[in-house]
């Protein structure tokens, strides 16, 4: 009885939800995102921030399925995206969030996921400004957007050739100035940005893309940490963690 006492056992180790391989025992994940509301954001508002004062729907997602897969991490916002999205491909041990997997992006990550989603718009003026009924209809238009962004480089796939920013914040400016026609961004992102700033008078033109966004990890990343948390968020979800009033992104 002993003997199958202790395959049981073994069993439920091995084949448990979160069943834990042999990590290094400093084995740790440099996490790294920018601010980007309601996902994840600094508490001050600043453009750095580190662990507990980084705030934000997938920023609570991400410090849970660490604690469930019982992986060590850090978590720093910095800014601007093009700098960290390059660090996490290029440094072992790193990864960021939140980010929309593409297929010219699958190759350079590991992912998990998804772990909330976003809606890709062209914002314009409410009054006076162009309308245009769909992509192709825009391309007659100046549009700015955000560098390295998935929404900017998904118009760049599509052969647009949008005016990028630093800060995506600066589009509202060139929108409200006419120095571009519309504004390539992601919904909620931009009600935020321009609830922030005081700026009324923008609405959503076109929606021409829902995108799950995801937690990105260096491609050097042992497999078993990918699974580990992959395994957490699936947990996570059956729970209805954070209760899909919270957190319906999840749901």
């Amino acid at each position: 009885m002993r003997h199958y006492l202790c395959a049981a056992l073994l069993f439920c180790l091995v084949f448990s939800p979160l069943s834990q391989a042999q990590l290094p025992p400093d084995y740790k994940v440099v996490l790294l995102t920018e601010n980007f509301p309601p996902f994840n954001m600094a508490s001050n508002g600043k453009n750095f921030a580190r662990d507990a004062n980084i705030q934000g729907i997938s920023a609570d997602i991400v410090r849970e399925m660490f604690k469930r897969a019982a992986i060590d991490y850090s978590l720093t916002l910095r800014f601007p995206w093009d700098r960290i999205y390059k660090q996490a491909m290029t440094t072992p041990n790193h990864g960021l969030f939140s980010t929309s997997l593409s297929e010219a992006r699958k190759p350079l990550f590991k992912w998990v996921g998804p772990i909330a989603q976003y809606q890709s718009v062209l914002v314009g003026l409410k009054d006076g400004g162009p309308r245009p009924a769909d992509l192709e209809q825009a391309r007659a238009y100046r549009i700015g957007a955000y560098q390295s962004a998935a929404v900017s480089q998904h118009l760049e796939r599509l052969g647009f050739k949008p005016q990028n920013a630093l800060r995506d914040q600066e589009n509202i400016y060139k929108l409200q100035r006419g120095r571009i026609d519309l504004w390539a961004t992601s919904d909620p992102v931009w009600r935020t940005y321009a609830k922030e700033q005081g700026v009324e008078g923008l609405d959503t033109i076109l929606s021409f893309q829902t995108s799950p966004l995801y937690l990105a990890l260096h491609k050097d990343t042992p497999d078993e940490v990918v699974e580990r948390l992959q395994q957490a968020l699936e947990q996570m979800r059956r729970e209805g963690y954070g209760s899909c009033t919270k957190h319906p992104q999840l749901c």
